[in-house]
């Protein structure tokens, strides 16, 4: 995929609300691939966008968030997210999207201190009773990169990112200065 790419209409299950349409007709949709249920890096980076979720469906955004895992282990992780999360633990819309597993997604410089800080609020979340530990063998492998996309009500790309390591995506206002205006235009990050 790449800005211009035409992504074909469906609707996505997730674990829990109604099904999600996408494109959607009245709004642009930030579609999120991150890696497994209860993935710290992963949480790190939701934690970010769930404060930030009424300025993003303000600027006419809806979140959807993939994970490679089944709907019963993503289910314990999830519930309290204000967005819809859909299990893809088949790597189906992984595959459509290009969206890979690679070992750099850890072993990149760039990602340790996200890890290092992803885990350390993870076991905080957990003794507290927020969160729950993920599964030893996570359904699809711990290394998953991450991808973002930014699709319009026609289904166009309007923006895309591969990232090249756990915690390479955008951030809210990354996102954020992507909704198209005058001064903006379409881009791809890799």
């Amino acid at each position: 995929m790449r800005p211009g790419s035409v992504v074909a209409a469906r609707e996505l299950t997730p674990v829990g609300g109604p099904p999600v349409s996408v494109p959607d007709p009245d709004r642009l949709i930030h579609l999120q691939f991150r890696r497994f249920a209860g993935c710290p890096v992963c949480n790190l980076h939701l934690r970010s966008v769930v404060r930030r979720h009424q300025e993003i469906e303000a600027a006419g955004i809806r979140e959807v968030v993939v994970f490679h895992s089944p709907a019963e282990e993503l289910l314990e992780h999830v519930v309290e997210l204000p967005f819809a999360v859909v299990a893809d633990p088949g790597k189906r819309l992984y595959s459509e999207f290009g969206v890979e597993s690679a070992l750099r997604s850890l072993l990149s410089p760039r990602a340790w201190w996200p890890i290092v800080r992803g885990v350390a609020s993870s076991v905080y979340q957990v003794a507290r009773g927020r969160e729950r530990l993920p599964a030893n063998r996570p359904s699809g492998g711990r290394l998953g990169l991450p991808g973002d996309f930014l699709i319009a009500s026609d289904g166009r790309v309007i923006a895309c990112k591969y990232g090249e390591h756990a915690y390479d995506q955008w951030s809210v206002d990354e996102l954020l200065a992507l909704v198209p205006g005058p001064a903006r235009g379409a881009a791809t990050v890799r």
